[in-house]
């Protein structure tokens, strides 16, 4: 039986990550420092997953982030506030017939501060926001292609090269320093998903010990 300390730090919330004290990845955020401002938009539902959500994570990892939960933006206050900023160029990560491939195109902000605006929920989720968020919808959106596989072990994607928010983040910071657009260390970008790891790592563990517990549970003695 676990003692009363236990019991109270699982129950516990760490309010800078948002998940359990007793497996709170903060030690593991590695910040980088970005010329680029992002964005993280968060669906109430990718809120409440505090055992495995990246957005977070993602937002930690980034000191010039911000980040808002909602279903629809378009009277959100403060989303606007930085769309309407005539400082921001403000662009949409989202794949679109006319998106900028980031793969191949940098970003040219005429001396203006380049904002990405992440949805950060499953790909139904952000069907809705888009569809429902008017202001997101005037957003020249980006896009971008890779070969890299999620290292999301915990959690079944619903394409094979889709990628966690915290993934993705870090294919657009390489995509960025590629461009000149951003100067970030190879070794920050290379460290940039030590608190994803930690996490995955943290709930393999824990299903491990939970098939142990369970294939080796004493069997009821028959009266």
């Amino acid at each position: 039986m676990r003692d009363i300390n236990t019991i109270i730090q699982v129950r516990e919330k760490c309010y800078r990550c948002y998940r359990p004290l007793s497996s709170c990845m903060c030690s593991h955020v590695r910040p980088v420092s970005t010329e680029t401002k992002f964005v993280i938009l968060m669906h109430p539902k990718e809120f409440k997953k505090t055992k495995n959500g990246t957005g977070h994570l993602t937002h930690l990892s980034l000191p010039n982030s911000e980040l808002y939960i909602d279903v629809d933006f378009t009277d959100h206050a403060a989303v606007n506030a930085i769309i309407g900023d005539e400082g921001n160029r403000c662009y949409l990560l989202y794949p679109g017939k006319e998106s900028i491939y980031l793969n191949e195109h940098p970003l040219n902000n005429h001396d203006k501060r380049a904002v990405i605006f992440l949805i950060d929920s499953t790909w139904p989720c952000s069907v809705k926001i888009l569809r429902l968020s008017k202001n997101l919808q005037m957003l020249p959106r980006l896009s971008f292609t890779h070969t890299k596989r999620s290292q999301f072990q915990i959690k079944e994607q619903p394409e094979e090269y889709c990628l966690s928010t915290i993934e993705s983040t870090l294919s657009v910071l390489e995509l960025l320093n590629q461009h000149g657009t951003e100067r970030i260390a190879q070794e920050a970008l290379e460290m940039f998903l030590e608190p994803f790891w930690a996490m995955v790592a943290y709930q393999l563990q824990c299903a491990s010990s939970k098939e142990e517990s369970v294939r080796f549970k004493p069997k009821e003695a028959k009266d």
